[in-house]
């Protein structure tokens, strides 16, 4: 197989990916780019490694669960879910909000875990489906300012400003404006986004290292979301005390997860500290 061959077969999956319901193949050629005939043949390879599966009664082709469990399989061999659902967890619990843990791949940062601390009112629970939009989300900024301001400004200036995803009203448009929130980032020790990954929400958001050592390498981010009408100004500075401690427990364990993955609950700290929600609106 030609690699044109493998980067057609990858953004046929990517233009099925998400789908709800059956996509036609006349759709999905169009879509791609690709002459139905082409399309056809490269569907039917998928339908016959179990990758994709044919309605019956619409003839529309989507992606079966085999991705799903290809993409668990990765996750459990690298420990991801088991020592950043310990400490998420907590999270949740003291912020009584909606709590990400991504981790850093390449360039990009990839979401991996959740929780939801919110137990009454608006729940935000956004798709864990979606890209991280580096620029304009609390959870990429939070990344961004550990990096060189060059190599940050480079990598999202390769992928652009405009990158076609419905965006909040307050989203940042220019190198000028991502420089002055990456400043406000480094001096503040936690990224905030208002309204400007989706209108109406708000999130904060810290980055952790690798391990224990200042001087290592980002290994990923933790964050708190939710509605803007709960998380005002007033909230920010307990909710990003939490966070920062947050992020020294997952830099203990980052570390351990590929040596006892099944077994980092015993060593995370015990100390739950289920602050009620209502005492970190006072913060």
């Amino acid at each position: 197989m030609t690699v044109a061959a493998v980067d057609r077969c990858l953004s046929l999956i990517e233009a099925l990916a998400g789908e709800p319901d059956p996509i036609e193949l006349g759709v999905l050629a169009e879509r791609i780019g690709m002459p139905k005939s082409a399309t056809h043949r490269m569907l039917a390879t998928l339908v016959e490694r179990g990758y994709v599966a044919q309605d019956p009664v619409t003839q529309g082709y989507g992606l079966t669960l085999h991705f799903s469990i290809l993409a668990f399989r990765n996750l459990d061999v690298r420990g991801l879910p088991d020592v950043g659902q310990v400490v998420l967890d907590r999270l949740a619990r003291r912020t009584g909000e909606y709590c990400r843990l991504s981790v850093v791949e390449g360039e990009r940062l990839v979401w991996v875990a959740r929780a939801q601390g919110a137990t009454a009112g608006l729940r935000y629970e956004p798709d864990m489906g979606q890209e991280v939009v580096l620029h304009t989300t609390a959870t990429g900024k939070a990344w961004l300012a550990t990096l060189p301001e060059s190599e940050a400004l480079r990598i999202v200036c390769a992928r652009g400003f405009e990158t076609g995803t419905a965006l909040g009203p307050r989203r940042l448009k220019t190198v000028d404006e991502l420089r002055r929130h990456l400043d406000e980032t480094r001096a503040r020790g936690y990224a905030l986004a208002v309204e400007e990954g989706e209108p109406g929400t708000v999130a904060l958001a810290v980055a952790f290292r690798a391990d224990e050592d200042p001087t290592a390498p980002a290994a990923g981010t933790l964050s708190v979301a939710g509605p803007l009408v709960r998380l005002g100004a007033d909230r920010h500075e307990a909710i990003a005390a939490a966070l920062l401690e947050a992020a020294r427990e997952m830099a203990q364990l980052w570390p351990l997860r590929k040596r006892q993955p099944r077994r980092l609950a015993a060593v995370a700290p015990t100390d739950e500290r289920n602050i009620p929600p209502h005492q970190l609106r006072a913060g």
